[in-house]
C-alpha cells in the first residue's frame, strides 16, 4: 500500500515538473534521461523514508559501530530500493555508451558528411546588389538601438512593454529588415494585459534605418495583439504551447518572422540526432506557429517567405565537423592534412530573396588569412564554398579603422559583398556612442586596398576608383541622374581634411554633397545661382554628387 501511495506521489511530482521542465519524449533528448533520473531519487527517497531505514540507522547508532550501522544503512537501501537502482543505473549507463557510440571518435565520417559543401564561383553565383536601395547597412547593435529610441516614443506602451533583444534579419517583400516582438516588463504587468496581448512589432529597414511599428490589428482582423510567445506564461508560453502539440519533437531556437502579409509567425526548427542516439545536430523542416491565434503547422519543405530555419551557430559546427573530419578523426589531431575551420564571427547576405549565411574559412593554426569563405542558405542549408584567399574579417576591420585611426572609429563585423566582380568587405564606422559616421571597403585577397565614405555611394566610389588604379577593374561606373535647380541653401564643412559643401535645390528637402577637390566651383557659388550637377541614386537627407555646372 506504501509503494501504491509512493508512486502516486511520484507521478503527481513528475507531472508538475514535467510542466515546467517540457522535455521533448524521445529517445534522443538527453533531458528526458534527466527527466526521469530525478523522478527515479523521488521515488526512492518516499520509499526509503517510508521504511524507516534512516530512523531506523538512529536508534542502532548508540548501541553499534559507525561503520557497522553505515553498512547496513547501505545495505538495506539498495536491498529496499533494488527496481529504482537498477532503472538509475541503466539510464546512467545508456547515456554514457549512447554519447560514446555518437561522438567523433567511433563516427568521424558521419560527421564530415552532415554538411555537404558544394565549390562555387563568388562572381558568377553573387551578383551586384543597388547599394542604395539593398545593402543592409545596419549590424544587430544598431537595430537594437533604434528600436529602444523607437520604443521611447510610443508613451502608452513603454510602461508595459519592452523590445525583445532577438532581432532576425529576413527579406521582406525584397527588403533586407530585421523583425522583432515586444516582451512584457514583468510577471505583474503581463497579468495586466494579458487579454490584449502583445500589441505590435517592429521592423527595421536596414537600408533605409526606419523603423516600422506595426500594429497586429492592421495585419489580422480581429486581432488584439501576439498572444503565444516566449515572452508569455502558462499555456501561453511558446516553448509549452509547442510541447503539448508536439510532445515528441525536440526544437532548435525559435525566430520571429512575418509571411509576405505581415502576419507575425513563430519558426521552430525541428531538431533531430542524425549520429547515432545522441550525435550529429541537425534540422529537419520546422513548425510554423501563428503567433496570434497559436494555429501550428509542421512543415519538412519550408515555405519561401521563410528565411531562417537553420541557425548560423548550428551551420558553422557543421562546417567545422566537415573541415576537422573530413581525413579522419587522427588526422584531425595529428598530421592535420587538409583540416579547415571557420574563422571567428559571421553575418549574412541577401541573395534572391533567401538569406544566406556567411564566414571566412581558414587552415587549422591560421589566423591571419582565410582559404576562402562558404555561403549557406539559412532555409535549405545548401552550402558553397569560394576558394579565395585573402584577409580574415578581423583583418579586414583593423584595415578599415587604420584608414580613420586620427577618428578612432570603430568597424562593425564585414558584410560580404561583389563589387565589380572582387569579393569585397563592407562595414560601418561607428564613433565611441555607436553612431554610424563613415563606410569601408576592403578588398578580401588584397586588404590594402582600402576606400573610405561618409556616404555609401561616396565609399562605392572611392572603392571602385582604388580597384581601377590597381588593375582590378576597367572602369568606375557609378548610375546617376542630371540634376538642375536653383541652390536654395548651401552649407559647407571640413571632413579628413577636405571642404565638403551641402547645397539644397529649390523644391527640395535633402541637400548634395560634394568636395571642393572634385568640383572647385563649388567654392564661388550662392544662393539663387542656377546650377546642374551629376546625382548618384542614392537616398536619404545627404547625397552625393559631381560634376557641378553654372548654369
Amino acid at each position: 500500500m506504501k509503494s501504491i501511495k509512493n508512486i502516486l506521489i511520484t507521478l503527481v511530482v513528475g507531472v508538475v515538473y514535467f510542466y515546467f521542465s517540457l522535455p521533448a519524449i524521445n529517445y534522443q533528448n538527453p533531458d528526458l534521461y534527466i527527466f526521469l533520473l530525478v523522478l527515479t531519487a523521488i521515488y526512492a527517497l518516499l520509499e526509503i523514508r517510508s521504511k524507516g531505514i534512516f530512523r531506523g540507522a538512529m536508534d542502532d547508532l548508540s548501541n553499534s559501530i559507525p561503520l557497522d550501522v553505515v553498512n547496513s544503512v547501505v545495505s538495506r537501501l539498495i536491498k529496499e530500493s533494488k527496481i529504482p537502482v537498477i532503472i538509475a543505473i541503466a539510464l546512467v549507463a545508456f547515456l554514457f555508451i549512447g554519447n560514446v557510440v555518437s561522438s567523433p571518435f567511433f563516427r568521424a565520417n558521419a560527421y564530415s558528411n552532415l554538411l555537404q559543401v558544394i565549390p562555387g564561383d563568388f562572381a558568377v553565383e553573387v551578383s551586384e546588389i543597388q547599394l542604395s536601395s539593398q545593402i543592409p547597412m545596419l549590424d544587430t547593435d544598431s537595430a537594437q538601438r533604434l528600436g529602444e529610441r523607437k520604443m521611447g516614443e510610443l508613451a502608452d506602451m513603454v510602461s508595459q512593454y519592452e523590445v525583445a533583444k532577438d532581432y532576425t534579419q529576413i527579406n521582406y517583400k525584397g527588403t533586407p529588415v530585421r523583425t522583432t516582438s515586444l516582451e512584457y516588463g514583468d510577471l505583474i504587468k503581463w497579468f495586466n494585459n494579458r487579454s490584449t496581448g502583445l500589441p505590435v512589432y517592429f521592423i527595421v529597414d536596414m537600408v533605409t534605418q526606419n523603423v516600422e511599428v506595426i500594429w497586429v490589428s492592421d495585419v489580422v482582423e480581429g486581432a488584439t495583439g501576439i498572444k503565444y510567445a516566449p515572452a508569455e506564461y502558462l499555456s501561453r508560453d511558446l516553448t509549452r504551447h509547442l510541447r503539448f502539440n508536439y510532445p515528441t519533437f525536440m526544437f532548435d531556437t525559435p525566430n520571429f518572422e512575418i509571411d509576405e502579409d505581415g502576419v507575425p509567425y513563430w519558426v521552430c526548427p525541428r531538431l533531430v540526432r542524425r549520429i547515432g542516439i545522441f550525435g550529429g545536430k541537425d534540422i529537419q523542416g520546422a513548425v510554423l506557429v501563428n503567433a496570434v491565434t497559436g494555429e501550428c503547422q509542421y512543415y519538412e519543405d519550408l515555405p519561401v517567405w521563410v528565411d531562417r530555419a537553420y541557425s548560423a551557430d548550428l551551420i558553422i559546427q557543421q562546417y567545422d565537423y566537415f573541415g576537422r573530419y573530413q581525413n579522419g578523426f587522427w588526422n584531425s589531431i595529428f598530421g592535420q592534412r587538409d583540416v579547415t575551420v571557420t574563422t571567428e564571427g559571421y553575418n549574412y547576405i541577401a541573395i534572391n530573396d533567401d538569406v544566406y549565411m556567411y564566414t571566412g574559412i581558414t587552415s587549422v593554426g591560421t589566423d591571419q588569412s582565410n582559404i576562402g569563405f562558404i555561403l549557406t542558405n539559412q532555409r535549405t542549408k545548401h552550402t558553397s564554398f569560394y576558394s579565395i584567399a585573402g584577409a580574415t574579417e578581423f583583418s579586414a576591420m583593423a584595415s578599415a579603422q587604420g584608414a580613420v585611426q586620427h577618428l578612432n572609429y570603430r568597424s562593425t563585423f564585414p558584410l560580404l559583398l561583389n563589387i565589380s566582380s572582387q569579393p569585397t568587405y563592407f562595414s560601418a564606422l561607428k564613433d565611441s556612442a555607436g553612431l554610424v559616421k563613415m563606410y569601408a571597403m576592403v578588398n578580401v585577397e588584397q586588404y590594402q586596398i582600402v576606400a573610405t565614405g561618409a556616404t555609401v555611394t561616396e565609399c562605392d566610389r572611392n572603392y571602385r576608383e582604388q580597384l581601377r588604379i590597381n588593375n582590378l577593374a576597367e572602369e568606375v561606373y557609378i548610375v546617376t541622374t542630371e540634376i538642375t535647380g536653383y541652390i536654395e541653401e548651401i552649407r559647407s564643412a571640413v571632413i579628413n581634411g577636405n571642404t565638403q559643401y551641402y547645397i539644397r535645390l529649390s523644391g527640395t528637402d535633402y541637400f548634395y554633397k560634394l568636395s571642393a577637390s572634385e568640383s572647385e566651383i563649388a567654392v564661388v557659388l550662392d544662393v539663387g545661382d542656377r546650377v546642374s550637377l551629376s546625382a548618384s541614386d542614392d537616398t536619404g537627407t545627404v547625397r552625393a554628387a559631381s560634376s557641378l555646372r553654372l548654369r
